[in-house]
């Protein structure tokens, strides 16, 4: 038993997939023409097709037909992961570009053009050349919360991540993704988001999300219909969109840090006069520094980002200069805001 379980743990797991690359680069071929490298006289006209499977990194080759060629077209090479024998690695994009020479299986071939797909793509890899119809999509996702879940608020706690009564547009994103759109362009999520948010404040609101999802329970008119989805771009609404979610990214920076640090000072009470007499040794004044603060609480086994310190020091002395930061009000302040900071929102 031991011999032969030797035997097939020799056997090579296959590679773990990298899923954000196959979402993210998902049906993005990269096509360039190429022909042989030293040709023979019967192959001189010969011209090849070599796609590149971003996704996963796979590479096929396609001779298409040629009239009086005299040769069977067709498939050349079979799409899979293959060595460029030049390199002495596995393909990647840059190999492929025109002027270079690539060989696989000892048949050389020279890089002639590339299409204007694979050159836009070569000049931004994350872009989307994908055109969509957005009050198809607006109605599908729309379809599709009212059947996974009975209640819009369950609906909108769900996609609240961080359960501040609104969606940013991180948050709106994952929702297009649950539903089936994980690849749209930014500009397309912004302006989907933007129909939702009816303010125009850069943030979703529980009551705008039902206006959108629900219909009315009493109308004036016959047969009224949702109003239609807005199909202009509009770069000052995703500025102030992109601000919102910053402005909430950073708040939850801020809950965290000041919950960590409180954690240390309101729950450890030695912890809280160890720090009071460290600040009083390093320091004549009644006034320390952010820094100092985030030294002694190294010193003590606590290791936290000075940035956290800044921001936790912040939190509880609104107003005050980070670099003369009142010791005494500093630690009063941190057990007697401890409550206001719950561990879960």
């Amino acid at each position: 038993d031991d011999s032969m379980s030797s035997v097939t743990h020799l056997i090579p797991k296959p590679p773990a997939k990298d899923f954000n690359k196959l979402f993210t680069h998902a049906d993005k071929v990269l096509r360039f023409k190429a022909r042989f490298a030293d040709p023979k006289p019967e192959d001189v006209d010969r011209v090849f097709v070599v796609s590149f499977y971003l996704q996963d990194d796979c590479l096929s080759i396609h001779e298409p037909p040629q009239r009086n060629l005299g040769i069977v077209t067709g498939r050349f090479l079979e799409k899979a992961v293959h060595m460029n024998q030049i390199t002495g690695s596995l393909f990647r994009p840059e190999d492929l570009l025109p002027g270079t020479l690539i060989k696989v299986y000892n048949h050389e071939f020279e890089m002639l053009d590339l299409d204007e797909y694979t050159r836009k793509l070569f000049s931004d890899p994350n872009a989307q050349f994908k055109s969509y119809d957005l009050q198809a999509v607006l109605e599908k996702v729309r379809e599709s919360m009212r059947q996974q879940f009975p209640l819009v608020r369950d609906i909108f706690r769900r996609f609240d991540s961080d359960h501040d009564g609104t969606i940013t547009l991180g948050e709106f994103r994952k929702v297009l993704e649950k539903f089936g759109f994980a690849n749209l362009p930014k500009e397309t999520v912004v302006q989907i988001m933007r129909h939702f948010d009816t303010r125009e404040d850069g943030q979703i609101s529980y009551n705008e999300f039902c206006d959108v999802l629900l219909d009315e329970d009493y109308t004036q008119h016959m047969l009224k219909t949702k109003p239609p989805l807005l199909q202009d771009y509009d770069p000052a609404y995703a500025e102030r969109a992109q601000a919102r979610a910053e402005e909430r990214d950073e708040t939850e920076k801020v809950r965290k840090a000041a919950r960590a640090v409180g954690d240390v000072i309101y729950k450890q009470s030695q912890k809280f006069f160890r720090l009071f007499k460290e600040f009083s040794h390093i320091t004549h004044h009644q006034t320390v520094t952010y820094a100092q603060i985030h030294k002694c609480l190294l010193d003590n086994g606590n290791d936290f980002d000075p940035e956290d310190i800044r921001r936790t020091v912040m939190y509880v002395l609104p107003g005050v200069n980070p670099d003369k930061v009142p010791y005494v009000d500093f630690l009063k302040a941190m057990v007697t805001s401890f409550h206001d900071l719950s561990a879960t929102r």
